[in-house]
């Protein structure tokens, strides 16, 4: 029997989020007052008790998930994954969880990417938008004849059979789901988010970013990390870097990443962190696998 913990990424925070396992737990507190220090601000007070305008903030929002879904993981007593893998932002919950990074180093280059992303948000009006009901395959023609230098939209997050979010610049992103829902996709939702992350429009992010992975210690992880990028498991600390760097402006493969640790013999997975929203989509997946 094989299991697998899995990490949610950015849009899963809420207020209060820690605060019981930080009250309930020495080792959790110590990790929550670590966290406080390396980023030189009390990001508990936000985390714990602050409002959802200020746990929105680019500098709470990622590191504040992170912190979260690491600490939930380190503090079990029975934490002992056969695989791992994080859905966007909690690839790097993952890859720390694991051993790969260090508390430290892990909450250091989440910190340096929500900052670089939020740059790279700011450099151009972007956006992303989910597709409901369409396949894959749809999602990636249309996209690719909208596309064209200046005017970018792609596919960003392969969530689970019929829920792909696309991600762009905000006129690409408008007409593509105009167009996808005149070929029948379902619903076509703007999101609420001010960039178009997981595209080539993070480029810039990912140069500021590169600096910073290259300079963290990277160790073999106690079990395959399966990353984004390529949605196969890693062990090998040069590849897992190269595929940090790349998931920036690469797709989040997360439903080819769960049909590959289910081929791989994954029987249970594990949500660490805020929210159910993986444990919902591992349940569309498996579901898609079964008709």
């Amino acid at each position: 029997m094989a299991k697998a913990y899995v990490f949610p990424g950015q849009g899963a925070q809420f207020v209060g989020m820690g605060k019981d396992l930080s009250e309930s737990n020495e080792k959790a507190k110590a990790l929550f007052d670590k966290a406080n220090e390396v980023l030189g601000y009390r990001i508990t007070d936000i985390m714990f008790e602050g409002t959802d305008e200020e746990l929105k903030q680019t500098k709470v929002t990622q590191p504040a998930v992170f912190l979260h879904s690491v600490i939930t993981a380190l503090c079990m007593e029975d934490f002992k994954p056969d695989m791992v893998a994080g859905h966007s932002l909690g690839e790097f919950s993952a890859l720390t969880a694991a051993g790969a990074l260090s508390f430290e180093d892990g909450l250091r280059l989440v910190y340096a990417r929500a900052m670089a992303m939020q740059k790279a948000c700011e450099a151009a009006p972007s956006t992303m938008a989910a597709i409901i009901g369409m396949p894959d395959d749809v999602i990636e023609k249309v996209c690719s004849e909208i596309s064209c230098e200046g005017n970018v939209v792609v596919p960003a997050n392969y969530n689970s059979p019929g829920q792909v979010v696309i991600s762009g610049n905000v006129e690409a992103v408008k007409e593509a789901c105009a167009k996808l829902k005149e070929a029948g996709a379902k619903r076509a939702l703007p999101l609420a988010v001010g960039g178009a992350f997981h595209s080539p429009l993070m480029e810039m992010a990912r140069v500021e970013l590169a600096a910073a992975i290259e300079k963290a210690p990277v160790a073999v992880p106690i079990c395959p990390v399966y990353q984004n990028v390529d949605a196969k498991p890693h062990t090998d600390p040069v590849e897992i870097k190269e595929n940090l760097l790349k998931q920036l402006t690469s797709p989040v493969r997360w439903t080819q990443s769960v049909i590959n640790m289910l081929n791989d013999g994954m029987t249970e997975f594990e949500e660490c962190g805020p929210g159910q929203v993986l444990t919902g989509l591992i349940g569309r997946i498996q579901k898609s696998l079964e008709k």
